[in-house]
């Protein structure tokens, strides 16, 4: 599995054109042959296109910069330089681009196959061809290519998803996504297990729907000024169209490793719903008029009495 990367500056630069020719046909038969000089060809483009296979930037991290190919030279008998090859660098679904110069964000690719100039090749340079006239039957006017673009960029992937999991670490939101998919998150009794989102594909009874769902690492108290996981992840919840809310009693386990209820004080689990949507809020107004869904875990190691107790809250 590739490393989980969200964030890469990248850098590209547009092929430049090729030059125009100044040339003049020679042959016995047309001894005065007039301007024959081709143009020179177009440089390459550099654009990034959506993949939906693709959950990470690390390809783009090992890559940070590409140059497109520059168009080739025109030459005589009104021959053109052939053009140069555009680029295309596969990105995730969510990738915004953003001018590391000014900070605008230049645009975002949010479907399969949707492309984004990031630099354009430099158009090719005219041949003597084009400039004679009735008092110049014979100019040796031909122009160089003009150079290609040159961009930096940032990369920010916010990861597009139906369903997204959020709680406080260990409130087994990786559980939840692994018995749903078939997804592989680590799991394990201690916090911050997941320390990159996961995804997964949920199929309905009938198999006419997919739905994706996404684990995002737990949030604690300050998330959304930078502690614990801090506001790294917090961005994957703004694609999100639903919000599961996953609240938890706390849990432990007994000598034998059985798993037993360490404490179901309705207030506490209040208190740690209450926390995430501070956070939530906190980091973003938007994300708290996002339509969202509680759901209680652990619910097995409950009574009926202390589940009642706890939804009455």
């Amino acid at each position: 599995m590739k490393a989980f990367v969200d964030f890469v500056r990248f850098s590209a630069k547009g092929g430049d054109g090729g030059h125009g020719c100044s040339s003049f046909m020679r042959t016995k038969e047309t001894a005065f042959g007039g301007p024959d000089g081709g143009d020179g060809g177009a440089g390459g483009s550099v654009y990034l296109e959506g993949k939906a296979a693709l959950m990470t930037l690390v390809d783009i991290k090992m890559k940070p910069y590409v140059a497109a190919p520059r168009g080739k030279n025109g030459s005589g008998k009104n021959c053109s330089g052939r053009a140069g090859e555009d680029i295309i660098i596969h990105v995730p679904l969510g990738t915004c681009v953003v001018d590391e110069d000014t900070g605008e964000e230049l645009g975002e690719i949010v479907a399969d196959g949707e492309r984004f100039l990031v630099a354009k090749g430099g158009d090719g340079g005219k041949g003597n061809q084009h400039y004679a006239t009735p008092t110049n039957k014979a100019p040796t006017l031909s122009y160089e290519g003009w150079p290609g673009e040159e961009r930096k960029v940032y990369l920010e992937l916010k990861i597009i998803a139906d369903v997204g999991f959020v709680g406080l670490p260990n409130a087994g939101k990786s559980t939840l996504l692994k018995a749903l998919t078939n997804a592989n998150p680590e799991i394990a009794p201690y916090p911050f297990t997941t320390l990159s989102p996961n995804l997964g594909v949920f199929l309905t009874s009938d198999f006419e729907r997919r739905i994706t769902l996404a684990d995002i690492p737990g949030l604690i108290e300050g998330a959304h000024t930078g502690a614990g996981l801090g506001t790294r992840f917090l961005r994957h919840i703004e694609r999100t169209r639903v919000l599961l809310h996953l609240v938890a009693p706390e849990s432990g386990l007994d000598d034998d490793g059985n798993p037993v209820l360490a404490n179901a004080d309705p207030q506490t689990v209040l208190y740690a719903y209450n926390l995430v949507r501070e956070e939530l809020r906190s980091y973003s107004e938007a994300l708290l008029v996002k339509p969202f869904v509680i759901a209680l875990n652990k619910c097995d190691l409950l009574t009926e009495e202390q589940r009642k107790e706890i939804a009455d809250v």
